[in-house]
């Protein structure tokens, strides 16, 4: 079985219904293994905050629902994050491709990995750091938890866990 196929299997096995996604190269298996699932619904979104408010809506509509996105647009999400999710009490998994670290092909993309985990940590979101495959085996647990306390999650999958850039 694909990381991609196990990731997507335990978000159906807890009940998500509904997922967004925002293109990234390491996560383009995931959102393709999305695609093909008839039991989540999946909706592209322009950026990150966009993807939170439809999340947010397919949740008050009764779905549970995850973001697929990349740690670049932490920043974006802030205010998102803070005055609907948390506000809310709305649980949110987000898988996050941690971008920027040692291996980085793309200058720009070091800068937010510098921040990303003092801004969850500032907002009090739990983060969990996928470094290898293995790691994977913790994502159900993450999830039950996850829904069971209602709030968001971040699961940071850096480029060893992808294997590569």
């Amino acid at each position: 079985m694909s990381i991609h196929s196990r990731i997507v299997d335990d978000l159906v096995a807890n009940g998500v219904g509904f997922v967004t996604t925002v293109p990234c190269k390491q996560l383009a298996g995931v959102i393709e293994e999305l695609e093909g699932r008839a039991e989540i619904h999946h909706v592209p979104a322009n950026k990150e905050d966009e993807g939170m408010g439809l999340c947010a809506g397919a949740f008050m509509g009764g779905k549970r629902s995850a973001i697929v996105m990349q740690n670049t647009a932490i920043g974006v999400t802030i205010n998102t994050l803070a005055t609907l999710i948390q506000f809310y009490r709305l649980p949110l998994p987000m898988l996050i491709s941690y971008r920027g670290e040692l291996g980085e092909p793309v200058a720009c993309q070091v800068e937010m990995a510098l921040h990303t985990k003092a801004l969850l940590a500032q907002l009090h979101i739990p983060t969990y750091h996928f470094h290898r495959e293995s790691d994977v085996e913790e994502l159900d647990a993450i999830l039950k938890h996850c829904f069971m306390c209602n709030k968001p999650v971040a699961v940071l999958t850096d480029a060893s866990f992808w294997k590569g850039y």
